[in-house]
């Protein structure tokens, strides 16, 4: 019988229990440790998990040979160091998103984990949602023809963060479906906002992100909004789907719409555009939780060394992007170019 992988968990907090959770459902692992600052929070996860053991000494977990795998659920100001403490240490790394606060750190874990041929992963939850794969294999199949654009709109009231604005909160959710669906990072990056409630801490954004061969995405952040918003559009040449994770069945809608232009004309009155209106179709989905593909997933990486679908390569792209956005927002929305040579010297991340 294979050994069953030990897995400490730094973090219980808003995010952390889900994981905790899930890693205990799993077979193949045990959650050895659970490690927070806040006493009662360790005495709500004992009482919940009784053979857990609890700590407020994260280097308890670091100095444990027993421990396998780290799992960063914490502040993001935290991350770098704890995730860098982990593979150091030579234990695999789940670190939640966004998984550092600047590309220079996310750079550095990825060749770190490379070097020391070990599993980084992020917790980039909705590319293992199953709407999110399916439209990727529609896509794929060409049935929407070439994606023109993707719009995508993130919306709540609260929950405010004092350390990230609302760019850096919600829109890795967005961020990461787009570079997945697309395959690819974009050129450069525009962004503006505003501050209303916390200064220097926007809580509404708007990212546009321009990707080579004429691909454009767009992505929408507020905390400011009377009304929960998980939206996105896909625009194909052919057909458009619009995929809403509020819907509790129906979360793809794919609409048989498209505008086509006529091939030449020779005077004014010949061009028409032509619109076509066609039926709309809701493909049925298996509902399955997506973190527990996720945490699935980051176990079998770990066993057979292949690259994550959410490595620190897709970690450190998605926060150069929002690195990217800040540096608009501070040039009133200016255009700042992607640096595509950082992560290039990662082996197997």
């Amino acid at each position: 019988m294979p050994k069953k992988l030990n897995i400490g968990v730094v973090g219980c907090g808003y995010w952390g229990p889900n994981l905790i959770r899930n890693f205990s459902a799993l077979p193949d692992c045990t959650v050895r440790y659970v490690c927070d600052k806040d006493e009662k929070r360790l005495a709500h996860m004992k009482q919940l998990y009784a053979s857990v053991e609890t700590t407020k000494d994260f280097d308890q977990i670091v100095r444990d040979k027993e421990v396998d795998a780290v799992v960063v659920a914490t502040h993001v100001h935290l991350h770098y160091e704890l995730a860098k403490k982990a593979l150091l240490a030579g234990k695999h790394a789940f670190v939640e998103k966004p998984m550092t606060q600047t590309s220079e750190q996310a750079n550095e874990l990825v060749q770190l984990a490379a070097k020391k041929k070990l599993t980084l992963m992020v917790g980039h939850t909705f590319i293992y949602s199953s709407p999110v794969r399916r439209i990727k294999e529609i896509i794929q199949s060409g049935d929407i023809g070439e994606v023109q654009y993707i719009s995508s709109r993130r919306l709540n009231l609260g929950l405010f963060q004092k350390d990230i604005n609302v760019a850096w909160d919600l829109a890795p959710h967005c961020i990461s479906i787009i570079l997945y669906l697309l395959g690819k990072p974009p050129l450069s990056v525009n962004c503006q906002g505003k501050a209303h409630i916390n200064k220097d801490i926007e809580d509404v954004t708007n990212i546009s992100m321009d990707f080579d061969n004429g691909g454009f995405a767009t992505v929408q952040s507020s905390w400011l909004d009377p009304n929960k918003v998980r939206e996105m559009i896909i625009v194909g040449s052919k057909r458009m789907i619009v995929y809403d994770d509020n819907e509790p069945l129906e979360k793809i809608k794919i609409y048989d719409k498209r505008v086509e232009t006529p091939p030449h004309y020779d005077t004014f009155a010949e061009f028409q555009y032509s619109y076509h209106y066609g039926d709309m179709y809701a493909p049925y989905i298996k509902q399955v939780e997506p973190l527990k593909v996720e945490t699935q997933h980051f176990l079998d990486c770990i066993k057979t060394g292949k690259r994550p679908e959410t490595s620190g390569l897709e970690g450190l792209r998605v926060i150069q992007i929002l690195e990217a956005s800040s540096h608009s927002l501070k040039e009133g929305g200016g255009r700042i170019e992607i640096d595509r040579r950082m992560g290039t010297a990662m082996a197997t991340v």
